[in-house]
């Protein structure tokens, strides 16, 4: 296979370090205008379709959310040919519905960031991109049957709200985040997704629910965040390996048209 057929690309969150799911593993390095990616990226197959697996945090997760290098992450991904992204991440629920060992499968965002670079286009050409739907239609999909062909829980539904990291929210915070809508919060989502639909990639987010946030007041120990987190990575990479199988080859969204009406 040539470098032409590198087509997904799989983000690991917290948890999801190993590419060993994958065969014929070998790592690239892979410089960008905007420094260091968070780790190599690993091209391996998986049946007959090529996979490029980056770590968000490093393989070691050394990297904390908020200095994450998503410009040069996104920008690795694409500049060797990656079309699609598959990004895990570890939530808090803010719904009681919303069950720890959930999956979710976000369809809105709210940003909560502060300080984080979330744009290519920092001048010489001004791009306003649409996010009204921020995630690829298409890929949510596929995520979501795998989910349910494998038999976990997964909502097909949610909004993200994205906090700055790296503490966690107060009370007050996560009351007021589930009176705004929200339904999970974590703090990676954002500006990945939005710096995907800049370079026309189809991007979705798998997000695995492990805990309550603090608005429920029920204390949740470090050793059952652990257990669910540990149990929700074998079901990840199960999702994953059904919805790669079921993928389409050819892109029918509007993510690849994505700049077609955003620059000036």
């Amino acid at each position: 296979m040539s470098e032409e057929d590198l087509e997904i690309g799989i983000i690991g969150g917290t948890g999801i370090y190993d590419p060993s799911m994958f065969k014929e593993e070998r790592n690239v390095k892979v410089y960008t205008p905007f420094g260091e990616p968070s780790d190599l990226v690993s091209i391996s197959l998986h049946g007959r379709r090529k996979i490029a697996f980056l770590p968000r945090h490093g393989k070691n997760h050394t990297i904390p959310p908020h200095n994450v290098n998503y410009r040069a992450n996104i920008w690795a991904l694409k500049e060797i040919g990656v079309k699609r992204i598959i990004a895990a991440s570890a939530v808090g629920s803010l719904r009681e519905e919303y069950k720890p060992g959930d999956f979710v499968i976000p369809h809105q965002f709210i940003d909560r960031t502060k300080k984080r670079a979330d744009t290519f286009y920092q001048g010489g050409r001004i791009c306003h991109i649409s996010v009204a739907d921020p995630f690829c239609p298409e890929l949510r999909e596929v995520l979501i049957k795998a989910g349910k062909t494998i038999g976990v829980t997964v909502h097909r539904e949610g909004t993200y709200v994205c906090i700055e990291g790296p503490r966690f929210s107060t009370r007050s915070e996560s009351k007021l985040f589930r009176d705004w809508g929200a339904d999970i919060i974590g703090m990676t989502l954002y500006p990945e997704c939005v710096l995907a639909r800049e370079t026309e990639l189809c991007y979705a987010s798998v997000a695995m629910i492990t805990d309550y946030d603090v608005w429920a007041e029920k204390p949740v120990s470090t050793g059952e965040v652990i257990k669910t987190m540990k149990k929700n990575i074998e079901n990840f990479k199960k999702l994953v390996s059904h919805a790669i199988k079921a993928m389409p080859r050819q892109r029918n969204c509007l993510c690849v048209k994505a700049l077609k009406s955003a620059l000036i």
